[in-house]
């Protein structure tokens, strides 16, 4: 593997733990933790998607 696939896999990584933390310290009950951590698994998608709608015109 090269170096590009390591670091771009660690902060994926990262990412993921700060975004589950995130989501599940925001959960109200047990199921939406559990929501909370299938979005932290996708959290690039939900990044994109907002960027785009900010620089959007």
């Amino acid at each position: 593997m090269t170096k590009e696939v390591h670091s771009s896999s660690a902060v994926y990584g990262l990412g993921f733990i700060g975004a589950a933390i995130y989501f599940i310290s925001q959960a109200t009950t047990f199921w939406v933790g559990v929501i909370g951590f299938l979005k932290a698994l996708v959290w690039p998608a939900f990044l994109v998607y907002e960027a785009l709608k900010y620089f959007s015109l």
